[in-house]
């Protein structure tokens, strides 16, 4: 792809990304991709067959954005417990916080859209949070080995448990825009994870 089009192709990501999080998917028409990147339709479907091809495209930079924020300076940080404290408070205080995506967190408004209207977009996103929660299982299976923690944890549980208070807590905040409950949220989260300690 020459560089005119490689520019051309980032800038129907960057627009729908911001449509997307601020609109909907659904509420997003190829209209209002075209006149937010001044496209005509022949050349947006130069570079996307579809409007589920932009959001694939998008989501997949959405990714890379939120992992940027999320896992900033994460090797940096030997201890497998205080790099789940890190990235929670990443997740609340930086990345929702800092409101990174217009309309709050793409991920879980894109979640709640989709459900029941498209299954495999929808299971898409799902296998993102279930990746971040697997994560979160093998530090704390690094931590056992390093006898961090106490005897007789289930990771699987403590790890969708960080998870889904996370994404309650982006629910919460996306409603309210209240910053103490990041904090609230983020202060909680660690105390709990600071119990697990051997």
């Amino acid at each position: 792809m020459s560089v005119k089009g490689e520019l051309t192709r980032r800038k129907i990501i960057e627009k729908s990304l911001q449509l997307f999080s601020v609109k909907g998917y659904f509420n997003t028409s190829i209209s209002d991709i075209l006149q937010a990147t001044g496209l005509t339709k022949g050349g947006l479907y130069c570079h996307f067959k579809s409007k589920e091809e932009i959001w694939r495209a998008v989501y997949d930079d959405a990714v890379e954005i939120w992992k940027s924020v999320v896992f900033k300076d994460m090797r940096s940080i030997p201890g497998p417990l205080e790099r789940i404290e890190r990235t929670v408070e990443n997740v609340l205080l930086d990345y929702l916080g800092r409101e990174v995506f217009d309309g709050g967190c793409f991920f879980v408004n894109m979640l709640v859209e989709l459900s029941g209207q498209s299954d495999a977009m929808g299971r898409h996103i799902l296998k993102g949070f279930v990746g971040f929660s697997r994560l979160f299982q093998s530090w704390l299976t690094e931590a056992e080995t390093a006898d961090l923690l106490k005897p007789d944890l289930d990771f699987r549980e403590i790890s969708n448990f960080i998870v889904i208070t996370l994404n309650g807590a982006a629910t919460l905040y996306m409603s309210t825009r209240d910053r103490t409950l990041l904090q609230q949220t983020n202060d909680q989260l660690c105390f709990f994870i600071r119990q697990l300690r051997n």
